[in-house]
């Protein structure tokens, strides 16, 4: 029975496997067939671009599931089966039954819920495990006591292959966990799109993994709505985004912008690096009133009294501009006609830069009034003697002026949020406390990740005026217009008429299309995916938002992804206790009050998965000696493998201690991390390089190993870690775990 079982899965398999490899041929013959496409006028280039997107995302995502295909089966009560894998399949595009289901739909969500005690329908539910495309082994678990059929293959426990799959030595890529989700991790990553859903658990307890399969869960539910929209993922360090890259492909989900804080700022890269302190000021909610108080400095007044020949009054001038005139000698801009314009462009509400006409039109309707005054005073005290024509043009002649142009960009500059941020660092003192401002005072230099959130905030602040771009793009579509009117006129004039006492029944291309529907067709459209339109649109509305890490992150960040997402659509992921950054909210009441209130949903998990218990007992002893009433999750499985402590002797053998240590914990087929703070690394030389997870042995300081996990890590001077640093750093691990120190261990860690 054992073997008849086997071959009859491998039968199975072997011919989703051929059902896939056709759907791979076809897609590639439509790419092929596509890219081939002779037309050469600007419809045809777009529709075979758009057709070519669509046929190559297609069938990126086909060879992106080739491992695990099928991974299991659900047998029914009444006599239905189900083959449970990543994508759903079926035999021929007429069939409605699939040969085999999507783990996301609802027929095969007992597969991931039902028990002995809510069996959901099921007799057994089977586990397939493969290598390639050879079914290697399956596992069965009978839930219905009463069926008395035995395969050979039952698994009275039903963790076979969740223990081996958390055994199973790590590549350096997150794998996705489609095989093994738990019931908890199951109702997370189904849970209602709409409002924010934070997912809270300890190390190890897959937040991440469930994270990623909550996107690929909702792009499947909510496909129409998310693929319009895109799914943005936030996560702590690039490191980070390439560990988890491949699982969402993997579940044939290629559609996902992956991004870190410091990439959302279209056009900037932020690759400088803030001290502690630094970042924790730049972080903090009050950053964007001092920005807009930054910004109100930009919108000036006149200071300057003018050195002209005043009659001797008694009083003294007021600050004004002087602004020539070629024909009537010199205007004045006055302090208190600068001050009049400020305030209605500011009472306008609209940013800086949109509200910059509303004051430019107030300064030449002053100046043109001053002017009118001047030449057109009637010497008798009577009504000024200009028409409305003459101050039409002399509006004309006021607003084309370079120097009143000059005045008005010195009064109430257009400034790029570049450029009002710089200002603002160079000069921190004009805005914040001398300690504050000492912090973050930067001449010049790189954009950091926490300049990012202020960025965004002075674009808010300073808005865009796209009025030339529209006006130019307006300009080129009436242009496409007109060369269509002439392609339509010319097919009009090309008929013959060689039998013109019949009536023709031809239909010229004047009959049946004008000239502005031919222009806009043949307009080039913009076929990139929406992941790839919203990364270059800083004003892009994700249709969900999910963060890694969510406690990290500072209030002026939250400003940021808040704005992104104005429907409130997120799901965010982490663990308070492991809160390291000064600027995070380490809360998630702070975090979300000023946005939701109350409104917001709270998901424990409380499995460790990853964490040995030998080592979960240290770790949490680290948090206990601060926390004493702290609980960390549960770890399911013991290795056996108590951590080790090493003692260089003297301190000045410490790198070779290490390097020793490495030597012994390495193996070509697992990964090993050295977790030291920042400032040892130049006496480990011999393992500096690319932060490259894949690489079997690699050197992190404890922040960039942040949601990471090895088969093997070994700390290095616990006593130089803040609690949550240490915390993190020693639950990497999921097999052992070796600390390596010169002084004293930190109480916790001590024997």
């Amino acid at each position: 029975m054992s073997t008849v079982e086997l071959q009859g899965e491998q039968r199975f398999v072997s011919l989703l496997y051929q059902r896939l490899d056709a759907l791979r041929e076809r897609a590639e013959n439509a790419v092929r067939t596509t890219a081939a496409r002779t037309g050469t006028g600007r419809q045809a280039r777009v529709e075979r671009d758009v057709s070519m997107a669509e046929y190559a995302g297609h069938l990126t995502a086909l060879n992106a599931v080739d491992s695990g295909l099928c991974f299991g089966r659900l047998d029914m009560r009444d006599g239905a089966r189900h083959h449970i894998g990543r994508i759903g399949i079926r035999e021929d595009d007429a069939e409605r039954t699939p040969l085999l289901v999507d783990w996301r739909a609802p027929v095969a969500r007992p597969f991931y819920l039902a028990t002995g005690y809510e069996p959901m329908g099921l007799r057994r539910r089977r586990h397939i495990t493969t290598e390639g495309r050879t079914v290697t082994a399956l596992h069965d678990e009978i839930l219905d006591l009463g069926d008395a059929t035995r395969t050979g293959h039952e698994d009275p426990g039903g963790d076979a292959v969740l223990l081996a799959a958390l055994g199973a030595a790590r590549t350096g890529r997150m794998a996705d966990i489609v095989q093994t989700i738990q019931a908890e991790q199951d109702r997370v990553i189904r849970a209602p799109r709409h409002g924010v859903l934070v997912v809270e658990g300890g190390p190890g307890t897959g937040k991440t993994a469930v994270a990623l399969h909550r996107a690929a869960y909702l792009l499947y539910a909510h496909r129409e709505q998310l693929a319009r929209r895109a799914v943005l993922i936030v996560g702590p360090n690039p490191a980070f985004l390439g560990y988890i890259g491949e699982v969402l492909p993997s579940l044939g989900e290629t559609g996902v912008l992956l991004a870190t804080m410091a990439e959302l700022f279209p056009g900037v890269r932020a690759t400088g690096t803030d001290t502690p302190a630094a970042a924790e000021v730049k972080g903090r909610a009050a950053m964007a009133e001092v920005l807009a108080r930054a910004l109100a400095d930009r919108q000036t007044l006149p200071e300057t009294v003018p050195d002209l020949d005043f009659e001797d009054t008694g009083t003294v001038p007021e600050a004004a501009l002087e602004i020539d005139h070629e024909q009537y000698g010199t205007l004045l801009l006055h302090r208190e006609m600068a001050y009049e314009a400020r305030d209605r462009a500011r009472s306008t509400g609209l940013p800086h830069n949109l509200a910059r006409p509303h004051f430019a039109f107030r300064i030449i309707d002053a100046l043109t009034r001053q002017l009118a005054d001047r030449i057109g005073a009637d010497p008798y005290g009577g009504p000024n003697l200009l028409g409305p024509d003459d101050l039409a043009q002399l509006g004309k002649e006021i607003a084309t002026s370079a120097d009143v142009h000059a005045a008005i960009e010195e009064l109430w500059p257009v400034l790029t949020p570049e450029q009002l941020v710089a200002g603002l660092l160079a000069e921190p003192e004009r805005q914040l406390p001398e300690r504050d401002a000492a912090l973050i005072r930067r001449a010049s230099g790189e954009w950091t990740t926490a300049d990012v959130p202020l960025l965004d905030e002075a674009a808010e602040l300073l808005g865009t005026d796209d009025s030339a771009e529209r006006a130019a793009a307006e300009a080129e579509r009436q242009e496409r217009i007109a060369y269509a009117q002439g392609v339509l006129d010319l097919s009009e004039g090309s008929q013959t008429y060689e039998f013109e006492d019949e009536e023709s029944e031809l239909l010229a291309a004047h009959d049946v299309i004008d000239a502005e529907r031919m222009a806009e067709r043949h307009d080039e459209a913009d076929h990139r995916t929406a992941a790839e339109r919203a990364a270059a649109d800083r004003t892009w509305a994700f249709g969900h938002i999910i963060v890694d890490e969510a406690q990290e992150l500072s209030a002026m960040a939250w400003r940021l992804l808040m704005r992104r997402c104005p429907t409130r659509s997120m799901t965010l992921v982490g663990d308070p206790a492991q809160t390291g950054d000064a600027a995070g909210l380490g809360s998630w009441e702070k975090i979300l009050q000023p946005y939701v209130g109350d409104r917001w949903r709270l998901a424990r998990l409380g499995v460790n998965y990853r964490t040995p218990a030998e080592i979960m007992e240290l770790a949490a002893a680290v948090l206990r000696a601060n926390r004493p009433g702290f609980e960390p999750p549960r770890s399911v499985r013991s290795t056996g493998v108590p951590p080790r402590a090493e003692r260089a002797e003297p301190a000045a053998r410490l790198a070779e201690t290490v390097l020793a240590a490495v030597a012994r914990e390495r193996s070509d087929d697992a990964r090993l991390a050295v977790i030291a703070p920042a400032g040892l690394h130049g006496g480990l030389a011999a393992l500096q390089g690319p932060v490259d997870l894949t690489r079997d042995v690699v050197l992190l300081e404890p922040r960039q190993a942040k949601g990471l996990e090895f088969d093997s890590v070994i700390v290095v001077e616990p006593a130089l870690f803040g609690a949550s640093d240490l915390y993190v750093a020693l639950t990497r691990a999921t097999q052992r775990l070796t600390v390596v120190h010169t002084g004293e261990l930190p109480e916790a860690l001590r024997p």
